[in-house]
């Protein structure tokens, strides 16, 4: 992009016009001829390239001024380009793989395996986060650390299965797992999605002191329940080893959950079919943004001193050329 940094100094191109009318005034006024008594002592000559030549050597002068004018208004090339600095937010996606979660309320699939798939479209809107998973059941492990790698924190996702750990709910447990793993993280904004669809009936720590936790490191909780509200149905088998499906009462212990979501600054939400899950994780999505800050930056190249070079050697040559083969008598 050309740009003139200093667009003031064009107003002495006004000059110009100036110049050129002193200069015919001068020459109208005889100032720029010799006098003599009688032209018949000089035959008139015809019209030749060289009396143009003269005629206009301080036209070429002004040409050279112009060139000084605009190198004083600064020409520049200009490359403008944006730099975005992202700062990002750590997230660690705690996930029930307790018994329960075999449910098929969330047809035509189970529990798990809708919540695998809302994380994964979770996981792939996120940019410069880094995202971890710890999946719990009577006991909890981190599955995934926390990582930029988005591919491998959905390889194992996806490989979370039903039946890794020992069955049961231990909800102060898998928070106080997660608030351990992501306490020391470097990033100002820590977040923990916990996903369960059961009662705390596991575990040596409260979910309310696993809460507490979290507070104190400043860490926010957004717990979902998820699950239909009355019944649903469980797949079992009977005695001829056929599946077949039971209705069982579907137990969510919202309360706990609001009330640890509460005391941490986040959350409760309660998910009954695969699209309020959806929405849910949309809206968390929305809200814990990444920062983005554009900076612009602006590379000059600098066009004067070829304006300058252009006008000292038109000066160079009206000079050389008055005092060489375009000598006048005056």
């Amino acid at each position: 992009m050309f740009k003139l940094a200093d667009k003031t100094y064009l107003l002495l191109l006004l000059l110009l016009p100036l110049l050129a009318w002193w200069e015919r005034f001068l020459a109208r006024k005889g100032q720029r001829h010799v006098w003599i008594s009688t032209r018949s002592l000089f035959p008139h000559p015809p019209p030749s390239l060289k009396d143009a030549w003269v005629r206009h050597l301080n036209f070429f002068k002004m040409a050279a001024l112009f060139f000084f004018i605009l190198a004083l208004a600064r020409p520049q090339l200009r490359n403008t380009y944006q730099v975005n600095e992202q700062k990002g937010m750590d997230i660690l996606l705690t996930l029930d793989i307790s018994g329960s979660m075999a449910a098929v309320d969330f047809k035509p699939k189970n529990r798990l395996e809708v919540a695998k798939e809302v994380i994964a479209s979770f996981i792939e809107k996120r940019s410069s986060d880094r995202l971890g998973l710890v999946v719990f059941a009577a006991t909890s492990y981190t599955k995934c650390p926390l990582t930029v790698d988005y591919d491998i924190l959905k390889f194992y996702l996806q490989q979370t299965e039903i039946g890794e750990l020992e069955d049961g709910t231990a909800l102060g447990m898998a928070l106080a797992a997660s608030v351990n793993r992501i306490r020391h993280a470097a990033a100002k904004t820590k977040i923990i999605i916990l996903l369960t669809d059961g009662v705390n009936n596991r575990g040596e720590i409260d979910p309310r002191d696993a809460a507490k936790m979290a507070r104190d490191f400043n860490i926010k909780l957004y717990a979902i329940g998820v699950g239909t509200r009355g019944e649903a149905p469980y797949p079992v088998l009977d005695s001829f080893g056929r599946q077949q499906y039971v209705m069982v009462n579907v137990e969510i212990d919202e309360p706990l959950l609001q009330e640890m979501a509460r005391t941490t600054g986040g959350l409760y939400f309660r998910a009954t079919d695969r699209d309020s899950l959806r929405t849910i994780f949309g809206e968390i999505d929305r809200w814990e943004k990444t920062n983005v800050k554009s900076r612009s930056y602006v590379k000059a190249t600098e066009l004067f001193p070829y304006l300058i070079a252009a006008g000292l050697l038109i000066l160079l040559l009206v000079e050389t050329a008055r005092r060489t083969f375009l000598r006048t008598l005056p």
